[in-house]
């Protein structure tokens, strides 16, 4: 049904659909036009600065230990690769699909370590980009790269004596192998760079016995490794089955209007657009400022790490609740539709899924694309060291803040405000799109990632229209998080 419009040209919602009693739009408060001019610039100053610094900090320089970052990463994903190798082929084209398609892990760990070795000083970062050009083949590479290494300081040129018997030499002396054996065990930690450099000396001596135990330690390795990835797919396809399902019987009730309904917050909203605008501008500016000096704080207070995020929204979230909830006769729990009936539940239970399979397909699908286009997301993108290397108080409150916060106050903010707001003057679809497009820059990701964040943005912009509540949005969200979180750790910390 076409939504009425007011005389200044906003559309306006049911009060009787929508279940709020109201008789007109509240008036407009008067707001010092000088002060939001000066919010207006603090806030634009400030994004311009974060877009700054998001253009111009190296991107290694956003991991604490980049060496030790990528070594970690890349063993365990060479790890996996090599595990796949022995799977069934159906296995590993599911594991394309459901991880981004058929790249070539052993190409792409060479690219970052490149990008790593032009500014690391640690030799540790040039053997381990050596020993993965040699497995791939590109042994004149590797052949120059050891003549140079001989007239630098140790370690590099017994680097290079390690690289030239385990890939270059035709054939290795035994008692010479077991020497090298021995400096190679002191030079590299065990894992995939350890193992394959030691199975090409075996290999090359014919030193069987160590080359069994190398292979078993790889394999160890991948089999525990795949074992974690088949239930991260299992748990994928099973949400990708009911999802499917629910998306056909929400296809089938397309015509009912009711019939996703879970709460009853009134899209479009019924505060007036240019009250909601100065909200937001002054809301913004202000949690910009809390952002930008919380980066002058002291990271390793976790309290202050806890309320971070609560204590930037929380300005944006006042000035809402006084100039328009309050004034519309409403609270948070009515504007964010957080009030299911018992009758609801059922429709929220078929939202979820329906949501995350269609995000699910959506990042499928973004990744076969970008596969075609040859385009990659940076590692450290998705490598957080607080995950990873973070004590259990430190880990604890990075998933507060990303598995309950975030999704909480993104979708009030993103969603709740600024969705709705728009969509006082647009189409749900523009609306979504123009809201989500802000949503995905806030993260300051690439190419790959801020796609895939807006396409998250807009499942979450639809399903707060079609059910009229926030719950769908923040539950997805949050479980979105959650699944990252639990690739992080599970197969890298752990």
């Amino acid at each position: 049904m076409q939504q009425p419009v007011s005389n200044e040209g906003e559309s306006l919602s049911s009060p009787l659909e929508e279940g709020v009693h109201v008789d007109s739009i509240p008036r407009t408060p008067h707001f010092s036009p000088l002060l939001t001019i000066l919010c207006a610039i603090v806030l634009l100053a400030t994004l311009a600065l974060f877009g700054w610094l998001q253009f111009t900090v190296p991107r290694l320089d956003r991991v604490a230990s980049p060496d030790r970052a990528l070594a970690l990463m890349v063993g365990r994903m060479m790890d996996l690769e090599d595990a796949l190798k022995q799977a069934p082929a159906w296995e590993r084209l599911l594991y394309d699909v459901t991880s981004g398609g058929s790249v070539n892990e052993l190409a792409q760990a060479i690219s970052w370590y490149e990008e790593l070795a032009a500014s690391s000083r640690d030799p540790l970062v040039h053997l381990y980009r050596a020993i993965l050009e040699a497995e791939a083949g590109r042994l004149e590479e590797i052949r120059q790269r050891t003549d140079e290494w001989e007239h630098r300081p140790d370690p590099f040129p017994s680097f290079a004596r390690l690289i030239r018997a385990g890939y270059l030499e035709p054939r290795l002396d035994r008692a010479l192998e077991l020497g090298l054996q021995a400096r190679l065990a002191e030079a590299l930690p065990a894992g995939w760079f350890y193992d394959r450099l030691a199975m090409s000396l075996a290999m090359k001596a014919g030193d069987r016995g160590l080359l069994s135990s190398a292979d078993e330690a790889l394999a160890s390795r991948g089999k525990l490794l795949l074992g974690r990835t088949r239930k991260f797919v299992s748990v994928e396809m099973t949400l990708v089955v009911a999802g499917t399902i629910a998306l056909m019987v929400i296809f089938a009730r397309r015509d009912d209007r009711t019939a996703l309904r879970v709460g009853t917050a009134p899209i479009p909203p019924l505060w007036r657009g240019r009250v909601a605008a100065v909200v937001l501008v002054r809301g913004g500016a202000m949690g910009a400022v809390l952002t930008l000096s919380l980066q002058f704080v002291e990271t390793d207070n976790l309290l202050l790490r806890g309320i971070a995020l609560p204590l930037i929204n929380l300005p944006l979230l006042v000035l809402a609740h006084r100039h328009l909830l309050k004034p519309a006769g409403m609270g948070f729990r009515q504007w964010l539709g957080l009030r299911p009936s018992t009758a609801t539940w059922g429709r929220l239970s078929l939202v979820v899924p329906a949501v995350l399979t269609a995000g699910l397909l959506g990042e499928w699908v973004m990744a076969l694309v970008a596969e075609s286009l040859n385009l990659t997301s940076h590692w450290t993108e998705w490598f957080d060291d607080d995950l990873i290397w973070g004590t259990l108080p430190v880990l604890s409150i990075s998933l507060v803040e990303y598995v309950m916060f975030a999704p909480v106050f993104e979708e009030m903010v993103f969603r709740g405000l600024l969705f709705a707001t728009l969509r006082r003057k647009f189409g749900w679809i523009a609306s979504a799109i123009v809201s989500s497009a802000f949503f995905a820059t806030a993260h300051g990701y690439g190419v790959l990632g801020f796609a895939s964040v807006f396409w998250s943005g807009v499942l979450w912009a639809w399903a707060f229209e079609k059910t009229g509540s926030l719950l769908p949005g923040v539950v997805t969200h949050s479980m979105n998080n959650l699944s990252v979180c639990l690739a992080d750790i599970v197969l890298l910390r752990s």
